[in-house]
């Protein structure tokens, strides 16, 4: 019989409990990685909640054209922003948050949230486990 726990489903076995790989594992490694946050964030904060490749990629200190290229691709694909096509000479490329990516945003604020508070202990804790012998 599944139970769940924090919303990850999980079988109660003789051994204990076994957790299996699910779809939404996908889901969690794009919103774990180094730029969908910001790329997401950036276009939160946007006038008109729109911009194109060039306003982000000039304002995500770090991220490489390909990176970037990459990150908004799979970030379409998930359906949490949109692609915007202008056919005007030079064509004209901007990018939105869906609804749903919008809808993402509280519980990215969350997340960050507990990381900014918990960051200190987080790197007091890896350089005390460095240091053992």
């Amino acid at each position: 019989m599944d139970r769940l726990i924090h919303g990850r489903p999980y079988e109660e076995t003789q051994e204990g409990p076994r957790f299996r790989p699910c779809a939404p594992n996908g889901v969690l490694a794009r919103l774990g990685d180094k730029w969908t946050i910001l790329v997401m964030s950036h276009l939160a904060v946007a006038r008109g909640h729109r911009l194109r490749f060039s306003e982000l990629k000039n304002g995500i200190e770090g991220i490489t054209q390909r990176m970037l290229t990459l990150t908004l691709r799979n970030l379409e694909r998930d359906g949490l922003l949109v692609r915007h096509y202008f056919p005007e000479v030079p064509p004209r490329v901007e990018y939105e948050l869906t609804e749903m990516g919008a809808s993402m945003l509280p519980a990215l604020e969350g997340f960050t949230s507990w990381i900014r508070e918990n960051w200190p202990h987080i790197e007091a804790s890896r350089h005390a486990y460095d240091a053992r012998p």
